[in-house]
């Protein structure tokens, strides 16, 4: 079996001393697990997390591990290594889409996302933009934000909460009975941690240690 696609290197970890184990992020084939051979050992054209390129998955059964061939034509982590928060950044878009997503499910919408989420970690607004990814992440997951008008009656003034149990916007005055049991508004990565919380326990999974890292404080 042959898989060829676009992708994002998410994460490597050593196997025995010369080969590693390599999670990638693809366009037309989601996440995709296999071995790197020589990863640890190469001189040239070395295997690093945040590498964008083209890759093959090659193996003899749809059920084996299978090996990749891997050119990395540009590292998008390279210019995040001075930046404690900006990697963590990156990091945690990583680990939340090694926890969340299926391998081998095709999710176009959060590849492209992910991509512009790389190419914006560098710029002035590089939480905001992360923030924008986690809400378009949710989205792609299932826990589609709706945040333009209120889920009680309809309004768009005076938007103060979130609802936890359908992710909409409610209004000050819809919200008023209920709002110890509301997120407060605007988002924060707080408000987005705890919509992740429900998604994870609904796995019986936990969240990444990356995302965690984050300050709950953040918002757009």
């Amino acid at each position: 079996m042959k898989l060829e696609s676009d992708g994002i290197l998410i994460e490597l970890r050593p196997l025995a001393e010369r080969d590693a184990i390599a999670r990638i992020f693809t366009r037309d084939h989601g996440v995709v697990g296999g071995v790197m051979r020589a990863a640890q050992i190469a001189k040239k054209n070395k295997p690093l997390v945040g590498q964008m390129g083209g890759v093959i998955w090659n193996a003899r059964l749809d059920s084996q591990l299978g090996v990749f061939h891997w050119e990395a034509t540009r590292n998008m982590a390279a210019p995040l290594m001075c930046d404690a928060m900006r990697l963590g950044l990156m990091n945690a878009a990583f680990s939340l889409i090694g926890t969340f997503l299926p391998e081998r499910e095709s999710y176009p919408n959060i590849y492209a996302q992910t991509v512009v989420l790389l190419n914006s970690l560098g710029g002035e607004n590089a939480a905001a933009a992360y923030l924008g990814w986690e809400v378009e992440f949710l989205s792609g997951i299932g826990y589609a934000l709706q945040l333009d008008r209120c889920a009680g009656c309809g309004g768009v003034d005076d938007l103060r909460y979130l609802s936890p149990r359908t992710a909409r916007a409610v209004c000050v005055n819809c919200g008023a009975p209920y709002a110890d049991k509301l997120y407060p508004l605007p988002l924060t990565f707080g408000t987005t941690r705890r919509l992740l919380e429900h998604a994870t326990m609904l796995m019986g999974a936990t969240i990444p240690p990356a995302r965690l890292m984050l300050r709950d404080d953040v918002k757009i």
